[in-house]
């Protein structure tokens, strides 16, 4: 199970753990806390995405020993209970799940309250939020999980199938993300000048939404992943200074930008990018700083560093050069 997977596997269990009835019964009363109490929405579900991260971490720190120089690095071990590092990996994904269950508190209680005020049926309301049940016993679409803005893509999917618009749904045709294997039906009722059948529409938008849901676990990976394994490998020089194997100005860190034609300009631009010692922060043309890639601590901004796909490297430079 790698960082994506775990990500979802914690959705899943968000999603098992509402209490269905609960939910539309404190609907039909007109209570809202009620409702929400009953989502169960709490960080013991993304566990799993925690046990992954650390993994990531030591491993990223046990890599970057097994790249050091032998000279420097003969029994030499990364020590992931060494204070500092077991501090930094319990705050960093400490912070990304208080974060992500936050996100869904709060936006489980706006489409609660939206469906109240709608006068909606409770039990869509509910379905609305943890999906349906599908023929293989297992929940399918939903918005948790979802980001927000991955939420607004699933409504107004909805909404333009069962327009019966045909400008509506040709442009449900353009969404990346959607199951073509339901083009013909759409097509079709844009030859017949019709809408989608509602039933339909939610099963369209389940299998859209699932989509849009594992891009969001991808994102998370890379975003939130990948920094892991290169913060881990800046704390294995780090303990490796602290051994007094190397003197810090020894160490030559350099920026390596994945380039295929999708990377930021910014990061082009620092492709190469080298700087001495751990502390030296690398400089994006933008004026944002990192220790390494998806680095967040300096305050370099989310255009920078979600879902970076670039690297860094750390080499032994000894004097003289």
């Amino acid at each position: 199970m790698d960082v994506a997977e775990a990500f979802m596997a914690g959705v899943r269990d968000l999603k098992e753990g509402v209490q269905l009835q609960r939910v539309i019964s404190a609907l039909q009363r007109g209570d809202l806390q009620a409702a929400q109490d009953a989502l169960n929405l709490n960080r013991a579900a993304f566990h799993p995405l925690e046990a992954k991260l650390t993994e990531a971490f030591v491993a990223g720190g046990q890599g970057a020993v097994a790249s050091m120089p032998v000279a420097v690095s003969v029994g030499f071990r990364f020590d992931p209970g060494n204070q500092r590092a077991a501090t930094w990996i319990r705050s960093f994904a400490g912070s990304l799940i208080a974060g992500l269950i936050e996100n869904e508190v709060q936006q489980a209680r706006d489409i609660l309250a939206d469906g109240m005020a709608r006068g909606a049926s409770p039990r869509s309301v509910a379905l609305e939020l943890v999906g349906r049940v599908t023929r293989t016993g297992a929940r399918e679409g939903g918005l948790i999980g979802l980001s927000g803005p991955h939420r607004d893509y699933v409504r107004t999917a909805y909404a333009e199938l069962t327009s019966g618009d045909p400008a509506a749904l040709r442009h449900y045709l353009t969404r990346a993300r959607r199951d073509r294997r339901f083009d013909r039906t759409i097509t079709k009722a844009i030859r017949e000048g019709r809408a989608i059948p509602a039933e339909t529409a939610r099963t369209i938008t389940g299998r859209y939404s699932a989509r849009l849901l594992q891009l969001r676990g991808e994102v998370i990976a890379r975003t939130e992943g990948l920094p892991a394994i290169r913060a881990a490998k800046r704390e294995a020089f780090q303990q490796l200074l602290d051994d007094r194997r190397v003197d810090a100005m020894e160490i030559v860190r350099g920026w390596s930008t994945t380039t295929d034609g999708r990377q930021r300009d910014t990061h082009d631009a620092m492709n190469g990018q080298e700087v001495r010692g751990l502390d030296a922060p690398f400089v994006s043309p933008s004026g944002a700083h990192f220790h390494y890639p998806g680095d967040r601590s300096l305050g370099a901004p989310a255009e920078e560093v979600i879902a970076c796909r670039c690297d860094e490297y750390i080499t032994i430079r000894r004097w003289p050069l």
